[in-house]
């Protein structure tokens, strides 16, 4: 779907909306997780104070897809309370299991209907540049200017830049990482990586692979793509570059000549084809396989992941841990590369562009991405002034929320989430999704023997740029 049609749908919920109003009414998922509906209590269409910053008192409005029990909101807001007198935060929790798709729904109905919102929070890049373009955010800069003048990029770990401007500050950091069966490694006679290649690590996965059949165990699980989602692991080999990391370039124009695109495929064909270590994409599709599964099972010895991961690498009740797990960092392609860099996820902190208290919401935004992620404790900040002895006690504290604590190599968790850093942050083009699913369907008939690589390449760059030049139109 181009700009123009996603411009006229939004368009469309905003008349729809307005009559609604003028009828009387006020008609207000693998990561599920049972939650209040909001902070303080209330539900998203509930009416709420707002106070113009010339008041006393602000009540302030936080549009989160983030439920209770995994951003422990009542404590975090409870203690910016304190600290500020006369403000009150309100959590406004738009999806109970977390659902991203379901909370971004929500959030633009509310804000067509010009609900009192004060602060949005976006889960991914592509998100936040499509609600940046439709003008539901407050560029910071101003703010910034005012508080010292800092650089997001020295200040975070994630760079929100779009444009030349700031519309958010970065909360969580969560990049990816290797989860490693640490009783395997020991059993091939293989040391936890602390800084290694892709050419390493497939080499990793032919030494862990053993036994055939229904038996077998392989060196590695990759998850994606499928169905146009799960594209990184089509990126693997450009995730880790300072830039140009994505299928499209930040002008929108394709980057599918970047060689890289053509090494990841490579890789990804040598390691299921030729040295049968990674689990089959057909079997993935087929019997509709599950990441966690197949690491927890122990039918993978190595699971290249997010670091989402964290609050589950001890075992949970569905899924118990009965081995030894370390964490490797990100590979990189060559051995002169800088280690670290890596695919991450963020808390995109926003200010509403139809706040009444503009500089109170900043206040807080500045605060929760700051000081609030170690209040908070759910996480590991995108602050990059968190430093070791910080960052110790919100590991422990997510660790402590799992079955076996003990069988994770803390160590090397810290140390790989120290190094991680994120690539440039590229706004998301209208029509991405589009170009997604076309290169996943491309990628099936090159993994299924239906087209060999340079094919595969081509297809790909084809059909890409008719995407790009249909929707200039």
């Amino acid at each position: 779907m181009n700009g123009k049609k996603w411009l006229n749908g939004m368009a469309a919920g905003v008349m729809l909306v307005g009559l609604l109003a003028g009828c009387g009414g006020n008609n207000k998922n693998e990561n599920a997780s049972p939650s209040p509906s909001s902070g303080t209590g209330a539900s998203p269409s509930a009416p709420a104070e707002s106070s113009s910053e010339s008041g006393k008192d602000v009540h302030l409005r936080v549009y989160t897809f983030g439920p209770e029990l995994t951003y422990n909101w009542s404590t975090t807001l409870k203690a910016y309370e304190e600290a500020n007198p006369g403000v009150t935060v309100e959590a406004v929790v738009l999806s109970d299991k977390g659902d991203t798709q379901e909370a971004m729904k929500k959030l633009d109905l509310a804000f067509a209907s010009k609900e009192n919102i004060d602060v949005l929070m976006f889960s991914d890049p592509a998100n936040y540049a499509q609600r940046v373009s439709l003008g539901m955010t407050e560029p910071l800069d101003d703010f910034i200017a005012k508080d010292g003048g800092y650089k997001v990029a020295e200040e975070y770990k994630v760079d929100t830049t779009l444009n030349g401007k700031v519309h958010a500050l970065p909360g969580k950091f969560n990049p990816w990482y290797v989860l490693l069966n640490k009783d395997h490694l020991d059993e091939a006679g293989l040391p936890v990586p602390t800084d290694w290649t892709w050419d390493e690590y497939a080499d990793y996965a032919k030494k862990l692979t053993k036994g055939e059949g229904t038996s077998k165990r392989y060196g590695t699980y990759f998850h994606g793509p499928q169905g146009g989602g799960w594209m990184e692991f089509l990126k693997l080999m450009m995730l880790n570059q300072p830039i140009n990391s994505d299928f499209l370039k930040a002008d929108g124009s394709s980057n599918l000549s970047d060689p890289n695109f053509k090494k990841t495929l490579e890789l990804r064909v040598k390691m299921e084809k030729e040295d049968k270590s990674s689990v089959p994409y057909s079997d993935i599709i087929s019997q509709k396989l599950a990441y966690r599964n197949q690491f927890f099972n122990q039918s993978a010895s190595m699971l290249t992941i997010g670091s989402w991961m964290n609050t589950e690498i001890g075992g949970t009740d569905k899924l118990p841990l009965s081995f030894h797990v370390a964490v490797a960092p990100f590979p990189k392609n060559n051995k002169g590369d800088t280690i670290g860099y890596a695919p991450v996820t963020t808390d995109y902190t926003a200010v509403s562009s139809i706040s009444k208290n503009k500089e109170a919401a900043y206040k807080f935004v500045r605060w929760y991405t700051t000081e609030g992620q170690l209040i908070q404790a759910k996480n590991v900040p995108s602050w990059s002034k968190v430093t070791d002895g910080q960052l110790n006690p919100i590991i422990d504290s997510i660790l402590a929320g799992t079955m076996n604590p003990e069988l994770v190599d803390k160590d090397s968790l810290i140390k790989t989430l120290l190094m991680s850093k994120a690539s440039e942050m590229l706004p998301g083009a209208s029509y991405q999704g589009e170009v997604y699913k076309a290169v996943n369907e491309e990628y099936e008939k090159l993994i299924l023997g239906q087209q060999d690589i340079d094919a595969m390449v081509k297809n790909s760059q084809d059909r890409t740029q008719q995407i790009i030049e249909a929707n200039k139109k």
